[in-house]
């Protein structure tokens, strides 16, 4: 959908029309045309629409309905499976704030929580990647910061094209300097992600963004806009057209050739601006100065207006006017659908909104009162009315638009092409014999997606702040919480198309199961889960059927792993055309660490350490990256999963004395034991184990395995460990030496193995420095007002503030400006009471 499809009302009984579209009008006129197919809404939601109102909606009211309806705001294919997270929730005496808020909540201690939560923004990032990349970044840390949280990491799960298609060399290097400029900008280190090669996601890239925020347990935020007479205040960057339509209607619609035109509908982002506003934000929320707070993010003020005022029970009365606007010529419609970055609603007593406003002036962030909270009408929720210079152009029960959108049951259907595609087994292709071993190994080392990622992760900061413990290529971020007592985090997100697309139930389950081992790996206790969950069509049955099984899998997982899914998201649409992506699910999972002191990383470090192999080995291919870069070849069966089998692993991993431990996923042992040796440059010589396949036992995928090194001597209380957990554990060698050998195969000389993995993203996408894509992103539209606009805008005609000087250096990490005071202002008017309502 493009920005064309937000057009004015037409000409009504011969009657040039001259003005908004108001609710008189509309109520006047109501057989009036109204482009409802051309914004995504079916001819049955238009009239469901015409029934809530009893009219035909406004302009303005139709732009918030088709936005608020699309797939990506209402869930309206998914919510009937999604039920599934809460109805199978594993109780947890952590959890603080789940399902349904802006991010997951969960209690690591008495006085700390962290939240957490991943998003997508897969379609601006092809249509525009670095601001597509960046402004992801920039929404996720808003929904953190919602909960009141201080954002302290990020996350970058991506997923592009073939590694050598032209269009990856367009994308990727956009997307990458997106999340990096944007991260970077804020201070906030990026601890982890995953960086997947498949032609499946050519034309369909896939940027899902993490974050992670801590917050004293008593400064949790909500989202209700309680308490009739309080006022609604806007802060944070002006309200532009770009963005118009943007996520909210780009996530809804799969791409075609027309694809490029949408360009305009990507939001433009500004890290200093979002900077500021994350510190005024923490200065508002210590001083205890808000009700309710929400993000703007898809949907913009739409979407914030109507869920606060629809988790209060509440209404609001807005003068749209007061919106600070960066084109003087916006239409009302236009306001209210903009999906302009680094924008909060803050609900705000009337006796501490001056300080709320100095807090912000402080901060050279505006902020504008632009409304005020109605109460309930006779026990029925409150309506949601916005004024445009006088005139009323929404008047709507916002409950209609934030929860009571359509539900959709959608067909479901087998793919037509799954038990052929199962029963074309990789365990049956041709295999290299004992000689090939070598080269086998090396030229998976050096395939896109197992190859050294520095190329990637180098463009970010993984360290600012200092809290950074471990992070990118270790198997999960960690990061220091409480200073004094040594408490952290580690968090770590995976996922596998090729798996899910093999067996989404089972594939959706290996995704949690890395995330789990991973995370479990440094000596984390797993606690939550947050997800992404990113498919093709829902009008596609096949599609649906693939969600459905997925969302079950992870639904089960997580009960039986005993961690609660916090939250998350849904991309639909992604597909190029009818050919859908591999079914993504990616998979978040936060674990706690007592002491980050202890924790363990993933390389071997001491030379004569044994190495031990901990889980077992089968023979497993199917989907495997053997499979896939030697053969080219997708078929059979995912490796089976054990989820008991993972919580006895994890225990074994948390109770035993280690020096490094590195999880065996894609690439199996052979990549494991590469990664481990060029960590920190030491070798190791291992042997296999006799009467069994070597090339089984170097590649195969089979989950549940942990490649741990442990100091001489230490070798019978780990074995003895893992046999009282019911975990197998195979003594495979020594660490040191200079090379990878394994006895009666091959010996790799270190050197032979860094220029193997570390030399092909450089080779496909630039060596040296400069690693920014090859265009200057679009800075934000401007356009100059006739009169300069305050920094903060009382709800009366009081003085005007100037607007202070701010310096904005680099890392923003000077003393904050100094505070300006803005003269008192008086309390807002009472807002117009609704038809009917009386005064309480």
């Amino acid at each position: 959908m493009t920005t064309s499809a937000f057009v004015g009302p037409p000409a009504t009984s011969g009657t040039p029309f001259d003005g908004p579209d108001t609710v008189d009008w509309a109520a006047a006129t109501p057989d009036a045309p109204q482009p409802h197919a051309e914004l995504g809404l079916a001819d049955d939601e238009y009239e469901r629409i015409r029934q809530i109102l009893g009219r035909r909606p406004t302009q303005s009211e139709l732009a918030m309905y088709s936005i608020m309806w699309s797939e990506h705001c209402s869930y309206k294919s998914s919510k009937v499976h999604l039920r599934q997270f809460g109805e199978k929730a594993p109780h947890s005496d952590r959890l603080l704030a789940g399902i349904g808020e802006n991010a997951g909540v969960v209690r690591i201690s008495d006085q700390v929580a962290v939240t957490f939560k991943v998003e997508s923004h897969n379609h601006p990032s092809f249509v525009e990647p670095y601001q597509g990349a960046a402004t992801g970044v920039g929404g996720i840390v808003r929904d953190i910061l919602a909960m009141g949280a201080r954002p302290i990491a990020v996350m970058d799960p991506l997923r592009f094209g073939a590694a050598d298609h032209p269009d990856t060399a367009r994308v990727l290097p956009g997307v990458v300097g997106g999340v990096g400029g944007y991260g970077n900008c804020l201070g906030l280190p990026n601890i982890g992600g995953e960086l997947v090669f498949d032609p499946c996601y050519q034309g369909n890239p896939l940027l899902n963004a993490l974050c992670v925020g801590v917050l004293p347990v008593d400064r949790l935020q909500n989202k209700a806009a309680a308490g009739p007479g309080n006022v609604v205040v806007l802060i944070g960057a002006k309200t532009g057209r770009d963005g118009i339509g943007g996520v909210s209607v780009l996530a809804s619609a799969t791409f075609d050739s027309g694809s490029e035109a949408r360009r305009p509908s990507v939001q433009v982002g500004d890290p200093f601006t979002e900077k500021l506003l994350i510190e005024a934000c923490l200065e508002i929320y210590d001083a205890g100065l808000v009700v309710g707070i929400q993000d703007l993010g898809g949907a913009g003020l739409t979407c914030a207006l109507t869920e606060t005022s629809a988790a209060a029970g509440t209404g609001m009365v807005v003068d749209l006017e007061r919106v600070p606007l960066r084109e003087a010529s916006m239409d009302p419609h236009e306001v209210l659908a903009s999906e302009s970055q680094e924008r909060m609603l803050l609900i705000v007593e009337p006796a501490k909104l001056n300080a709320v406003l100095a807090i912000c002036a402080k901060w050279g962030v505006l902020a504008t009162a632009i409304g005020q909270v109605t109460p309930p009408e006779n026990g029925v929720p409150g309506r949601l009315i916005v004024n445009w210079k006088g005139q009323t152009v929404v008047d709507v029960p916002p409950g209609s638009l934030a929860d009571d959108g359509p539900v959709y049951a959608r067909p479901m259907r087998e793919p037509n092409d799954r038990w052929l595609l199962q029963a074309d087994r990789a365990e049956t292709l041709p295999r290299p014999a004992d000689s090939e071993l070598r080269d086998t190994l090396l030229r998976l080392l050096a395939s896109p997606n197992l190859c050294d990622k520095s190329w990637v992760t180098e463009q970010y900061d993984r360290y600012v702040l200092g809290n950074t413990v471990l992070a990118q290529p270790e198997d999960a971020g960690v990061l220091r919480i409480d200073p004094q007592s040594g408490l952290g985090i580690a968090l770590s997100v995976d996922g596998n198309g090729r798996y899910t697309r093999l067996d989404p139930y089972q594939g959706a389950r290996l995704a949690l199961a890395e995330a789990f081992r991973n995370v479990a790996a440094t000596g984390a206790t797993p606690v939550a889960v947050t997800n992404c969950l990113n498919f093709g069509s829902p009008e596609d049955p096949g599609v649906m059927w693939q969600f459905a099984e997925a969302v079950r899998g992870l639904a089960d997982g997580c009960l039986e792993l005993g961690i609660p899914v916090t939250g998350g998201n849904v991309s639909f649409y992604n597909q190029t055309g009818t050919v859908p992506i591999n079914p993504t699910p990616i998979v978040g999972v936060l674990g706690v660490l007592d002491n980050v002191a202890e924790r363990i990383p993933m390389g071997f470090a001491n030379r004569g350490d044994t190495i031990i192999l901990l889980g077992d080995t089968r023979d497993e291919l199917s989907g495997s990256e053997w499979a896939n870069v030697v053969h080219n070849h997708l078929g059979g069966h995912p490796p089976v999963v054990d989820l008991d089998g993972e919580r006895r692993l994890a225990a074994v991993i948390a109770n035993a004395r280690l020096t490094s431990a590195h999880d065996l996923s894609e690439g199996g042992l052979a990549q494991a034991l590469a990664e481990s040796c060029l960590r920190k440059g030491i070798g190791a010589r291992v042997e296999l184990l006799s009467g069994q396949s070597a090339f089984v036992q170097l590649f195969s995928e089979s989950a549940g395995r942990i490649l741990v090194s442990v100091p001489a001597g230490a070798e019978d209380d780990l074995l003895a460990l893992a046999s009282a957990h019911g975990v197998p554990a195979t003594p495979l060698g020594t660490v040191g030496g200079t090379g990878l050998v394994v006895d009666g195969l091959f010996d790799i000389p270190l050197d032979e193995l860094r220029e193997a993995y570390t030399s092909t993203l450089p080779d496909l996408f630039g060596r040296g420095e400069q690693t920014e894509p090859d265009y200057v992103p679009p800075p934000p539209v401007v356009a100059t007002p006739a009169e300069p606009e305050p920094v903060a805008v009382a709800p009366v005609d009081a003085e005007v503030v100037p607007e202070p000087h701010v310096a904005r250096p680099a890392d923003l990490g000077g003393p904050p400006p100094a505070a300006a005071t803005p003269p008192a202002a008086s309390p807002p008017p009472a807002a117009p009471a609704a038809e009917g309502a009386t005064d309480e």
